[in-house]
């Protein structure tokens, strides 16, 4: 009886771990006339908050093909970040969205969009067709 109450407790427990859903931030890139802006604003803060707090890794996914001028969305996994860190994460992404694009030529300059209040989970991503790992 000891070694089924074992065995049952064990696989509920690698099976809790096992069914973690990830959650994704998304963040737009569009295009107005001449192309999409640079991801280098965003991709520097989320370099510099795993620096800065010693994080393995933020899994960061693109799904290009989004439009006839290059548009794309970025996919920002925040599993591992624990409950403390998600919150100061997302406001710094959103600080370093929003002066991008209050530094951006009106007229020519692709905006960046980004909804801090949006989740993207794992399942929803597994249908998108041009999603990539994006490395730079």
């Amino acid at each position: 009886m000891k070694k089924i109450l074992l065995t049952f407790s064990i696989f509920c427990f690698a099976l809790s771990f096992a069914q973690k859903g990830q959650s994704y931030l998304q963040i737009g890139y569009g295009s107005i006339c001449c192309g999409t802006p640079s991801t280098d604003p965003v991709m520097n803060y989320i370099n510099q908050f795993q620096k800065k707090n010693k994080i393995k890794s933020i899994e960061v996914l693109k799904q290009s093909g989004m439009g006839r001028e290059g548009e794309f969305n970025l996919y920002i996994c925040i599993d591992n970040l624990s409950k403390t860190q998600q919150p100061k994460f997302i406001k710094g992404l959103q600080t370093a969205v929003l002066d991008q694009n209050s530094k951006r030529k009106q007229n020519s300059d692709g905006i960046v969009n980004f909804e801090e209040v949006t989740m993207i989970s794992k399942a929803d991503l597994a249908n998108s067709r041009n999603l990539t790992i994006y490395k730079k």
